[in-house]
């Protein structure tokens, strides 16, 4: 019995120092894997997208400036500027009787006017036109018109003249009229007269000079 005993296979002593050394790198194993592996388990990352900030692009249509046109000037206001020109009113008879020989009552002639260039006629001379065939024969061209005559006119037309070197009439203008035709009659006649021409110094000048058309009814 004691020799069962004492065998090697039989004696556990011997493995004692082996399953302890086993053991232990068993346990330094699990400790190493025990370390290394996360039990808790991995958890979920999440991953939050921040929100783009949107930039919309708007397109400028370009407008045209439209420029307005200044407003026009006000117009000057009118000014009442006092005449002094006095003009003298000639007593018209148109019920007197023609008396040819006596001394014509002529109207006064216009003034002249300050910024008017020197007239190449005179007003007075020393001698005077004189009319060929004088007033009267002037007075038989006269064909009264018939608006006159219906309306009843009666009266005197001054017309106004130039009497050039030559003795003919220039430029004739009624002065004062009495209308109903008679106005353009005296200047037709008057256009036709001849005259002596005036004299200054001895010779023929220009000579500014009026005379009066009578227009009378028959009765």
């Amino acid at each position: 019995m004691m020799s069962d005993r004492k065998k090697p296979d039989a004696d556990l002593r011997n493995y004692y120092t082996v399953f302890w050394e086993l053991g232990l790198l068993v346990t330094l194993v699990i400790c190493i894997i025990a370390v290394r592996v996360d039990i808790t388990g991995a958890e979920t990352e999440e991953y939050v997208l921040e929100e783009q900030e949107i930039v919309e692009m708007e397109e400028i249509i370009q407008t045209r400036q439209i420029e307005t046109p200044p407003p026009p000037p006000r117009p000057p206001v009118p000014v009442e500027v006092p005449n002094d020109e006095i003009i003298e009113d000639v007593d018209i008879d148109i019920s007197a009787d023609l008396d040819f020989g006596s001394t014509l009552d002529m109207p006064p002639p216009p003034p002249p006017a300050e910024d008017e260039e020197e007239e190449d006629f005179f007003v007075v001379v020393e001698d005077m036109p004189e009319l060929i065939g004088g007033l009267e024969g002037l007075q038989k061209k006269i064909r009264y018109p018939e608006m006159a005559r219906r309306a009843g006119i009666e009266g005197r037309v001054y017309i106004q003249f130039i009497v050039n070197e030559q003795g003919q009439v220039e430029n004739p203008q009624v002065v004062r009229g009495i209308g109903g035709g008679a106005d353009e009659e005296a200047l037709r006649v008057v256009s036709q007269a001849q005259f002596k021409p005036g004299m200054q110094r001895g010779r023929p000048v220009r000579v500014q000079y009026s005379l009066p058309i009578f227009f009378r009814l028959q009765n």
